[in-house]
């Protein structure tokens, strides 16, 4: 018997949307610092490419995570910053950074362990 993963997992939804491999840097800059201009993040985000931040941006904005401000300058002039949505992330993050600094230890001595078997 077959089961849906929504159905099995109903968080799954959401790590698919949130934690994907650069959204959730985007996210924590754009909550921590404030509104970021496209080149401010890709120097925030040191490896992540301009394609990919592109594409992840656009995408976060689709999900109403990030809203993105066009200026009609000479140069025109973009900025990103986090919704109301993407902040009631907040809490989540403040909970996964707890857990990072005290059970990240953990995991990577259970990893040493691991692999000297």
């Amino acid at each position: 018997m077959s089961i849906d993963p929504e159905v099995a997992c109903p968080i799954a939804p959401v790590v698919d949307i949130v934690f994907s491999r650069w959204t959730t840097p985007i996210l924590w800059s754009l909550n921590e610092y404030g509104r970021h201009r496209f080149v401010e993040l890709e120097r925030r985000i040191t490896k992540i490419t301009p394609k990919v931040l592109t594409q992840r941006l656009r995408q976060l904005e689709r999900d109403g995570l990030v809203v993105r401000t066009y200026h009609p300058e000479v140069p025109p002039r973009v900025e990103y910053e986090i919704s109301q949505l993407g902040r009631s992330l907040a809490p989540l993050f403040a909970t996964l950074a707890d857990w990072a600094s005290v059970h990240l230890d953990k995991v990577e001595d259970a990893r040493q362990d691991y692999d000297a078997r």
